[in-house]
């Protein structure tokens, strides 16, 4: 059975990108248009990862992470930043809230598949 991705992005052509890599990956994909939407997404069914970006309207990537994790379901849930912010302070701030991995966009969709198969569980 495909394992599940939920992306988080406000950027409609981001989501597609990466949708496009997953999906021809064998993943499924959900989609969230920022934190909030994403948030409500997560309704109790099996996410296996989460690719959030940091800067988005409504809620931004690290309130998102930090709401993600006091969910029960997917407190587990392995999470990996995926923006264009590589200040220090914001990565630690994001490792501290959860974050798994840091990928900075531009990426390639090799290594992004690469590092979804490692923290993908099943």
């Amino acid at each position: 059975m495909a394992k599940t991705i939920l992306i988080v992005d406000d950027s409609p052509t981001m989501r597609q990108v990466l949708g496009i890599a997953l999906r021809g990956a064998g993943y499924l994909v959900i989609e969230g248009c920022d934190g909030r939407d994403a948030l409500a997404k997560l309704t109790g069914q099996k996410v296996h990862l989460i690719i959030s970006d940091v800067n988005m309207p409504n809620m931004d990537g690290i309130s998102f992470l930090k709401a993600v994790k006091q969910l029960p379901a997917y407190k587990f849930t392995p999470v990996i930043m995926l923006t264009t912010v590589s200040e220090e302070a914001k990565m630690a701030e994001g490792r501290a809230a959860g974050a798994r991995a840091w990928v900075a966009k531009p990426f390639a969709p090799e290594k992004l598949i690469d590092a979804v198969q490692r923290l993908c569980l099943p």
